[in-house]
């Protein structure tokens, strides 16, 4: 009875996001700031999902994954930086312990999904680019359908069996995590139970759903940048390249910063670096992917170009409509007079 009562005097009820320790002046300017990237980043992710849909020349196997990825950029936006924001605006750092798990399984589910959709994506720029020829025969509407919802089920899936296992682990100990979401390693971190287990679990299922797929991506580009170089004109080769820099850029940032953040060993020499990485695909990347991969496209600038002339047609066609309405009412008027 005793150690029942013991255990329910320190068991965690919330958790403090230490986030980055700094002056408190810096505050305002980092709440600014974090509001422009979080403004610029659901504008841009939006603007895109909305120029796909309406645009019909985008809708190609291409630009349906980038409407997947634009997808996840916004909901991943919308897990972190919110509150993020408010830590900044408030310096109430508390977050609830349902909701510190929420914010992880969220977090988990969309990184692992993105994971699969770059390899879905770089697969697809192996068949544009290496078998141009049977390109149309293998990303049917149907199978491409089936690569995003398969991303997707996986990343929910691994979300799903990490939080259960995680929810079985008592924390009693100390609530402050020492970064600025709730993430897994500083949670496992301050765990009472034995995390073995969990540890073996997210080891056998980072083997099954992420690394095919970062082995899928890498083979692909192995396969592009062989059969570019092999292209004779260097028109060609710079035609074939501009295709797929872009994402190059982004799963070179994406896998690049996680594999340093989870990879180097934890020490606490190492925390304040961990973090600044940490925003690298957590801020970065989703800011990133509307800019370096579509903005600059021509396809996409000129899909910007037609939204923009239809939205001014809407505007100026029933102004146009009210001045012929106005003109012939005042030519009906003349007549009468005349008549008169």
């Amino acid at each position: 009875m005793a150690n029942a009562e013991l255990g329910n005097q320190t068991s965690v009820t919330k958790f403090i996001l230490l986030g980055f320790e700094i002056l408190p002046e810096l505050q305002i300017l980092l709440f600014l700031l974090f509001l422009i990237l979080y403004i610029a980043t659901m504008a841009g992710n939006f603007l895109i999902i909305v120029l796909i849909i309406a645009v019909q020349h985008l809708h190609t196997p291409m630009y349906f994954f980038l409407g997947n990825l634009s997808c996840l950029e916004t909901c991943y936006t919308c897990t972190l930086l919110p509150r993020m924001l408010a830590s900044f605006l408030t310096e109430d750092r508390t977050i609830s312990f349902s909701g510190c798990f929420i914010q992880f399984f969220f977090f988990g589910f969309l990184i692992v999904t993105e994971c699969c959709l770059l390899s879905v994506m770089s697969y697809d720029r192996y068949l544009a680019i290496c078998k141009p020829l049977h390109y149309a025969a293998f990303m049917s509407d149907r199978f491409c359908f089936s690569l995003a919802a398969g991303s997707w089920i996986s990343g929910f899936i691994v979300a799903s069996v990490i939080y259960l296992f995680l929810l079985r682990l008592t924390f009693c100990g100390p609530n402050q995590i020492d970064h600025f979401f709730c993430d897994y390693l500083p949670l496992i971190t301050l765990s009472c139970s034995d995390t073995y287990e969990l540890e073996l679990i997210v080891f056998s299922l980072g083997c099954m759903f992420l690394l095919p797929p970062f082995f899928l991506t890498l083979m692909s580009y192995v396969c592009i940048i062989t059969t570019i170089v092999r292209i004779p004109s260097t028109t060609g080769r710079q035609k074939a390249f501009s295709t797929c820099s872009s994402h190059i850029t982004v799963v070179t940032i994406f896998y690049g910063s996680i594999t340093i953040v989870y990879m180097l060993p934890r020490t606490n020499n190492l925390r304040g670096l961990n973090k600044i990485l940490s925003l690298s695909y957590t801020v970065l990347t989703p800011l990133a992917n509307p800019l370096i991969y579509s903005l600059r496209n021509k396809e996409v600038k000129e899909a910007v170009r037609k939204v923009v002339l239809m939205f001014m047609n809407w505007k100026i066609m029933p102004t146009f409509l009210n001045s012929m309405i106005m003109f012939k009412q005042n030519g009906n008027n003349r007549n009468q007079t005349c008549g008169k």
